[in-house]
């Protein structure tokens, strides 16, 4: 376990950014059952579940899932996150299958048309927070930092052999050389995310963002005092005042979206293994059922200390 031991845990997971680290986690070498289907995606996302579920010992969770609806961002910036790629058609043809499973994990599922999944965990995050609970988001995502503080977490899941890290407020605050977490937003608006096209400032990368959020601490700060500025980067911030304020609109995580903390949906809760059982024939994942259930379902993945696969059941 590298959470700390607390009566009141909540995990609070990420759906797609995690959903889409599993399925490209195995892009060179991807899982596919004697029916043809692509396995990896929700292969890779029960095993982060399991992860959690067995070392971190939450007291309560949820995935927390983006809705096709367009947000707030989306009206204000119609460029947000269309560069986007469209999701591979095995991927998306694994979805249903994770909500089952999620489903058979007895865990809550949370999603609200209009609002991303940074926004609803950020603002369960800070209700929780007041409830008495300590709160890890479960994501690779850098936006997650501004929202971080003495009881609230990034749970950086395990990638190319590297642990899974706790991200909390100095970690945030050495990677980024900011004094307060809040910095992050204006570190994002300056530089921008490629990730969700958001602009930041044409030719102000990660380096010169940091060195003049140092310097002035936050973008309108920096817009007050241009003057002091030279050259280039002068001329560049100059131009682009409303676009570093716009950026740093969309990089902000939202917090009081319309979700309310019902503790009761989110305890942990004993599984449901007649779910589970079906879904893990269908998938042909003999190993992980054995772990869970306790059970051989048959098929031809070798369990631990086998030589040769066994005969379908």
């Amino acid at each position: 376990m590298i959470t700390k031991n607390a009566d009141k845990k909540l995990f609070l997971l990420d759906a797609f950014a995690l959903i889409y680290r599993s399925y490209f986690a195995f892009s060179n070498n991807p899982r596919v059952n004697s029916k043809g289907f692509n396995t990896s995606a929700v292969f890779g996302f029960t095993n982060t579940l399991l992860e959690i579920l067995n070392k971190e010992k939450p007291t309560h969770i949820a995935v927390v899932f983006d809705t096709d609806a367009p947000t707030q961002r989306h009206t204000e910036f119609e460029a947000y996150k269309a560069n986007r790629q469209e999701m591979p058609e095995d991927l998306a043809l694994s979805i249903p299958i994770i909500i089952e499973l999620i489903k058979g994990f007895n865990i809550q599922t949370i999603g609200i048309p209009g609002f991303e999944a940074d926004d609803i965990i950020g603002t369960l995050a800070k209700k929780a927070e007041l409830a008495g609970f300590t709160t890890y988001m479960m994501t690779p995502d850098k936006d997650y930092g501004q929202l971080v503080d003495e009881n609230t977490f990034i749970y950086k899941p395990a990638r190319l052999g590297n642990g899974a890290e706790i991200l909390g407020p100095e970690e945030i605050c050495k990677k980024w050389e900011i004094r307060n977490v809040g910095e992050l937003i204006d570190i994002l608006g300056l530089m921008g995310d490629k990730v969700d096209n958001i602009p930041g400032i044409p030719g102000v990368g990660e380096k010169t963002a940091i060195q003049l959020v140092k310097d002035y601490g936050t973008i309108e700060n920096l817009l007050a005092n241009t003057d002091k500025l030279k050259g280039k980067l002068k001329e560049r911030v100059e131009n682009n005042k409303e676009m570093a304020l716009q950026s740093k609109r969309l990089a902000t995580i939202i917090l009081d979206c319309p979700v309310e903390l019902d503790e009761s949906l989110l305890i942990k809760q004993e599984y449901n293994k007649d779910l589970l059982r079906d879904i893990f024939k269908e998938l042909e994942f003999r190993r992980i059922a054995q772990n869970i259930l306790g059970e051989d379902i048959g098929g031809n993945e070798r369990l631990a200390g086998e030589s040769k696969p066994a005969s379908n059941a």
